[in-house]
């Protein structure tokens, strides 16, 4: 059973932004029982710029402009801190 913690969907300067927290039962690939993707999507090429999420049993990790890197999860509300601001930075970038 998975619970709602926080859902989100955005247009935004032509970017979609969908963010999904739930809580899940705690196993061995959701050891905090929370499930997690937050994403921003370039609505014209459909190509994902920034990722956070924990599926595919790789853990908590970010897809940041076509790399994964590694994400040190402390809890929902700064997860949700962080995804911003690192949407902020490349916003930021693409939007000069």
């Amino acid at each position: 059973m998975e619970d709602i913690i926080f859902e989100h969907k955005q247009i935004d300067n032509g970017f979609l932004v969908d963010m999904k927290i739930r809580r899940v039962k705690k196993d061995e690939y959701y050891p905090g029982g929370v499930k997690y993707s937050l994403v921003v999507i370039d609505r014209k090429t459909g190509e994902r710029l920034l990722g956070f999420d924990n599926h595919e049993k790789k853990g908590h990790h970010i897809h940041k402009l076509k790399k994964d890197l590694k994400y040190n999860f402390v809890d929902e509300w700064k997860l949700i801190e962080d995804f911003n601001e690192e949407y902020e930075n490349i916003k930021r970038r693409l939007l000069k």
